[in-house]
């Protein structure tokens, strides 16, 4: 059976600091992508960036409300989005599928086993998943809390064994990250609490941060699921986590055992 990764790309890595599409990155994960699938890896995409593409590809001419926006936004963006994954991929002979999903989908029941099914016959197939939440109709309570929670349960529903959240940080810090004395925390054993060192602050693009990743991660964690979170800006930091090179930083939860 081949070794089945979720990767999770936050909004903060696919876009610049003036909010636009890096599409430069873009590419790069998406080359580490195609190296990961060739070394028998089977590869699941949870990419954030829909909303970023969508606001800057129109100008609004009267004032939205925050779920208007998104909305709009997510719909235009999503097709951008998709659009440019699947020009990339391309390159490589790589086939994608698009799976939009919503929080019910997660319920026990037969919108969860169609999605699982959905997924799998791609897999098989050897289309690649790119999946994100359905922003157009996921609105209020309806929604995930963010992109990582969306990865954390695709890994689970999808019995990968590794989920990899790329940040625009190196991993989970006892201090501050631009703190010069604070020291990243490489290794996470299962009931280790680490909520000290963890702020609730949410991310520029995005709906996440590193709270909400902590938060997937344990949960991931103690579902036996080996959990990686990286610096997605890092040059090639897909192929040297999966090389498990010692010099790459980031922070492990270990899978728990049960």
């Amino acid at each position: 059976m081949k070794h089945r990764i979720v990767i999770k790309v936050g909004s903060n890595v696919l876009t610049r600091k003036d909010g636009k599409l890096d599409v430069t990155r873009m590419s790069a994960l998406v080359d580490q992508v195609a190296w990961l699938r060739r070394e028998g890896y089977e590869v699941i995409l949870v990419s954030s960036g829909a909303v970023a593409c969508g606001r800057r590809e129109l100008t609004v001419e009267h004032e939205l409300d925050s779920v208007e926006q998104r909305q709009l936004f997510s719909a235009v963006g999503q097709v951008k989005l998709v659009g440019l994954y699947y020009d990339l991929f391309r390159e490589y002979g790589i086939h994608v599928g698009q799976v939009l999903t919503m929080k019910e989908n997660f319920e026990p029941g037969e919108q969860y086993q169609n999605q699982q099914a959905c997924m799998a016959v791609m897999l098989e197939n050897d289309v690649l998943p790119i999946v994100n939440e359905n922003d157009t109709v996921s609105v209020t309570e309806l929604m995930f809390t963010d992109n990582d929670e969306l990865s954390g349960l695709i890994a689970q529903m999808m019995q990968a064994q590794t989920l990899i959240l790329l940040s625009n940080i190196d991993g989970i810090f006892n201090g501050h990250p631009d703190d010069p004395q604070s020291q990243l925390i490489s290794e996470v054993a299962p009931d280790t609490d680490l909520s000290q060192y963890i702020k609730a602050e949410k991310s520029a693009f995005g709906r996440g941060g590193m709270h909400s990743k902590y938060t997937t991660a344990t949960k991931v964690q103690h579902a036996g699921i080996r959990v990686i979170i990286a610096n997605g800006e890092r040059d090639d930091i897909l192929i040297d986590l999966v090389k498990n090179k010692q010099n790459v930083p980031h922070t492990e939860f270990i899978p728990s055992c049960n």
